[in-house]
């Protein structure tokens, strides 16, 4: 049987003081910041950059036929956004009541972890829909070229905001690291 205790000591643990924290940390942001909504940064750059040409730009169809596999993924009906919002809200509380309520070091470093990533998430899901209006209209006969330029400004936009999230994630967390290690020199 588990037991409680072993738990909040597991939750306890040297979290800024660990290499591996920190090493996660940066191991997700960078892979958050490679991609946008499943596509990889070269296809989103190299699309939208020649709008003007009469016949179908190479890059913009390619961004779209990406679009096109990775945007079913990214649905979320009314009752699964209200589950995920419903679980996630308790998760992220329970940690930061443990965490900056109790002083449990772990929880801290998970709210600092995640909260940042559920931010993405939302933007995500928003972006999602956006793109998917255009993915739309560019099935139904709009231009490819506008279709693929307007996507691929939407997605370089979104890349832009999700690296500047990462970036003051990331410093924040280090920021508040360094001021929990300088407080709890010995860990507790």
């Amino acid at each position: 049987m588990i037991e409680p205790e072993g738990i909040l000591t597991l939750l306890n643990s040297r979290s800024f003081g660990s290499i591996w924290f920190w090493a996660t940390l940066l191991f997700a942001w960078t892979l958050v910041g490679r991609r946008v909504l499943g596509v990889p940064a070269d296809v989103v750059g190299a699309a939208g950059r020649r709008a003007d040409l009469l016949g179908d730009d190479p890059a913009s169809l390619l961004l779209l036929d990406w679009l096109s596999l990775t945007l079913p993924r990214r649905r979320v009906g009314a009752g699964e956004g209200a589950l995920l919002l419903g679980l996630g809200a308790f998760l992220l509380t329970a940690l930061a009541v443990l965490g900056f309520g109790y002083g449990l070091e772990m929880a801290q470093a998970l709210v600092l972890l995640a909260l940042p990533f559920v931010l993405v998430m939302v933007l995500e899901i928003r972006l999602a829909r956006r793109v998917a209006d255009v993915l739309h209209r560019a099935q139904t006969g709009a231009p490819v070229n506008q279709a693929g330029a307007e996507a691929a400004r939407m997605m370089r936009r979104h890349r832009i905001l999700v690296t500047l999230i990462s970036v003051l994630a990331v410093g924040l967390t280090a920021f508040y690291g360094a001021i929990w290690m300088l407080m709890h020199p010995f860990g507790y």
